[in-house]
């Protein structure tokens, strides 16, 4: 990969790749260091990194490096959360956006990810399987059981009204 191609591909895909990290860590600076560690990576290696699959590296590379931060930052939003769910709330109003989050938010890392992949950034189960490691059965498995516990939460009439 040239220097041109890898700024066409930055030109092409940092906001992409920013959205599809922004919305599996939902904090904006943590965000900007997932995807800028990400391009660093791809310059350190644009040497090896063909120019057709600077896509998949870029996000591969994102998606490995977001995973490393959830994982580093596990016990601290998970004292977080404890405190969240502590507080009681009157739910009257119907709030449909935070309906959705707060059902993302149920699921796993990975099950986020792969949804996020899949209806939010629109990737095929190939392209997802390249990106996360995962063979397309596994893709396809994993992708299938977000979306049921996504119904499950959202027809539940207690977490949307």
């Amino acid at each position: 990969m040239t220097e041109r191609e890898y700024n066409q591909c930055v030109n092409q895909y940092a906001d992409n790749v920013y959205r599809f990290i922004l919305k599996n860590l939902g904090h904006e600076a943590d965000a900007q260091d997932v995807v800028q560690g990400a391009f660093e990576k791809m310059w350190v290696n644009r040497q090896q990194v063909e120019n057709e699959r600077c896509k998949s590296y870029l996000f591969t590379v994102a998606y490995h490096q977001m995973i490393d931060h959830i994982r580093k930052n596990k016990r601290i939003t998970l004292k977080e959360e404890f405190k969240e769910e502590a507080k009681v709330t009157n739910r009257q109003q119907h709030d449909t956006k935070k309906v959705l989050n707060d059902a993302l938010n149920k699921l796993t890392d990975i099950q986020k990810s792969l949804v996020m992949l899949k209806d939010y950034e629109g990737y095929s189960y190939q392209e997802i399987g390249e990106i996360t490691g995962l063979n397309e059965s596994q893709v396809k498995v994993y992708l299938h059981r977000a979306r049921l516990l996504l119904r499950e939460y959202i027809v539940n009439p207690e977490n949307v009204i």
